[in-house]
């Protein structure tokens, strides 16, 4: 006879994934859809890594629901999103980009790299 469990959901429901470069961020957003069950809503866009930039940022993901934001640990860049995010009340995870890219089907640029990121984030795939 099956029973029902009391183990947490698999997927993350509200996640961002953050590709840093020096002047600019690419942020993908995962949130649940409204109709079927398991579909999501997914939004891509690029912002400015100066602080007025981030604020925006932060604003768009407590405006969605957003609870864990992952990034990769790209030389210093990562540390302003980092902390003012964190500063905000997001579980922000730095994730090492060497644990990332031994995952297998990494694409290649920073739009599909924001994506690939939310997507093994939401599926708790990282370390």
């Amino acid at each position: 006879m099956l029973e029902e469990t009391q183990d947490t959901e698999e997927i993350i429901g509200r996640v961002a994934a953050l590709d840093i470069g020096k002047a600019e961020l690419v942020c993908c957003i995962r949130v649940p859809g409204e109709g079927k069950r398991g579909r999501r809503l997914q939004e891509v866009r690029p912002y400015q890594t100066m602080t007025r930039s981030l604020l925006v940022l932060a604003d768009r993901l407590g405006e969605l629901g957003v609870t864990r934001v992952v990034m990769e640990a790209t030389s210093d860049y990562w540390k302003a999103p980092f902390y003012l995010l964190e500063a905000h009340g997001f579980e922000v995870w730095l994730v090492n980009a060497r644990d990332v890219k031994h995952l297998p089907g990494r694409p290649k640029t920073d739009r599909l790299d924001a994506v690939w990121l939310a997507k093994v984030a939401e599926r708790q795939m990282l370390r």
